[in-house]
């Protein structure tokens, strides 16, 4: 399976092209969303987390109240590695799972910490932003503080680092129609991409 690795900082816009990929029938394996499927009531990593924080971070249905756990996390660097530590096996296998059960000609595997690289990747796509809009939309999507914010943009790799990664960089500085001409011709290129890969491979 080719698979294309997609990263991004809070706020660059990564939703909005994933689910731009999603629309063109691509299987998406999204870090995110393996990271709320594996702390929902039931599953091990939810039992951890309230044994670690007490049922005061938990919502009234008994899912975690994530911006509170946000909040502990990223204002302090041991909890957020022990979070990390808990999290980071379950999240590779459901991101595994669904890879393997993919019916697209490739896959995209959405990276969560913002950048990252994996043995499982061939191409890396980031979704680039100047930090100062990074901040603008994260503080007016969230109703957060700009410290808060500024703090998990701080947690995450630079745009530098991400950027020196990427094999194909989509700067989403414009509007809608722009992001998503970038993303239709990228999905081109990437079918072609994965055939070459498959009559090689």
């Amino acid at each position: 399976m080719f698979v294309v690795g997609v990263a991004g900082g809070i706020g660059s816009g990564k939703t909005t092209v994933t689910d731009r990929f999603a629309e063109l029938g691509v299987t998406i394996a999204d870090a995110d969303v393996a990271s709320r499927t594996i702390v929902e009531p039931g599953k091990p990593a939810h039992a951890e987390i309230v044994a670690r924080y007490g049922t005061d971070i938990l919502l009234e249905d008994c899912n975690l109240n994530r911006p509170k756990l946000r909040e502990i996390v990223f204002s302090d660097p041991n909890e957020r590695k022990w979070l990390e530590q808990l999290t980071h096996g379950p999240i590779n296998a459901e991101l595994k799972q669904t890879m393997e059960q993919a019916t697209s000609s490739y896959a995209i595997l959405v990276l969560s910490a913002g950048s990252g690289n994996s043995p499982v990747m061939n191409r890396v796509l980031v979704v680039d932003v100047p930090p100062a809009i990074q901040l603008q939309r994260v503080t007016n999507r969230d109703n957060s503080s700009p410290e808060q914010i500024q703090a998990i943009m701080d947690a995450q790799p630079t745009r530098t680092e991400r950027l020196n990664l990427a094999d194909d960089i989509i700067l989403n500085d414009g509007g809608l129609k722009k992001l998503i001409d970038r993303v239709d011709t990228l999905h081109n290129k990437y079918i072609e991409l994965a055939n070459i890969e498959e009559n090689t491979g």
